[in-house]
């Protein structure tokens, strides 16, 4: 199989600013279409009522994690925050027998840095970072066509801005340039935004790409 070949988007970063004009809207379209449903579907208000399909085609059902911690990540491969893939697979075999869960969501809304495939995507996670945790299909967090757990989980934790990072600056002035309102909006930033699910099926917190996975872990071990 061809192995994917990406670079770190410190530069890319730049070459899709005009990009994020398109995630921007498609969290605008979440605003329209907030229940991520269609006319007549039940409309659902817990975690444990989601289905998600793996990136082999099998169902997920949110069910099956009753009673355990869940981090829930958009990821992309060929980002500047990709990185981030280490210390997630560090987090999953460090308290995986503990309690926690890890949903790992490629998503190619952000910039186009997850262009591959499926297969390909996994591929490059093992390759570069040993991943072992589980990967779901590729799919849109924000839009039309979101999962309708996104819609659920913006609902419940909505964006509160961005951490200290070398990154804050350049996506603050992309994102106000694309939208003044870009602030007020529930609707996913970029790839590598987390939620992290407590074991009762509450979300318990939202980190944006740019906080520190020391923060994450120190939220997942204080609700295992």
């Amino acid at each position: 199989m061809k192995r994917l070949d990406f670079h770190s988007c410190r530069g890319q970063l730049l070459l899709f600013a005009g990009l994020v004009l398109l995630a921007v809207c498609g969290g605008c379209a979440n605003e329209t279409n907030h229940d991520g449903m269609n006319k007549g579907e039940k409309k659902m208000t817990d975690f444990y009522d989601y289905t998600l399909t793996s990136m082999n085609g099998e169902t997920v059902k949110t069910e099956s994690f009753r009673g355990k911690v869940v981090l829930i990540v958009n990821t992309a491969t060929g980002c500047g925050f990709t990185p981030q893939y280490a210390p997630i697979e560090k987090l999953y075999k460090d308290y995986h027998a503990r309690g926690l869960e890890i949903l790992d969501i490629p998503c190619n809304q952000f910039g186009g840095q997850a262009p591959g495939t499926d297969r390909e995507i996994h591929e490059f996670c093992t390759v570069h970072y040993n991943t072992t945790f589980p990967q779901m299909k590729k799919s849109d967090v924000n839009g039309p066509n979101e999962l309708p757990l996104y819609t659920y989980l913006k609902s419940q934790k909505g964006f509160q801005g961005f951490d200290e990072h070398k990154y804050k600056d350049l996506l603050e002035k992309m994102f106000a340039k694309a939208d003044p309102e870009w602030d007020r909006k529930p609707d996913i930033k970029w790839n590598f935004t987390k939620f992290v699910i407590d074991r009762s099926g509450k979300v318990a917190a939202r980190f944006e790409p740019t906080a520190d996975m020391a923060k994450v872990e120190e939220c997942i071990k204080s609700l295992l």
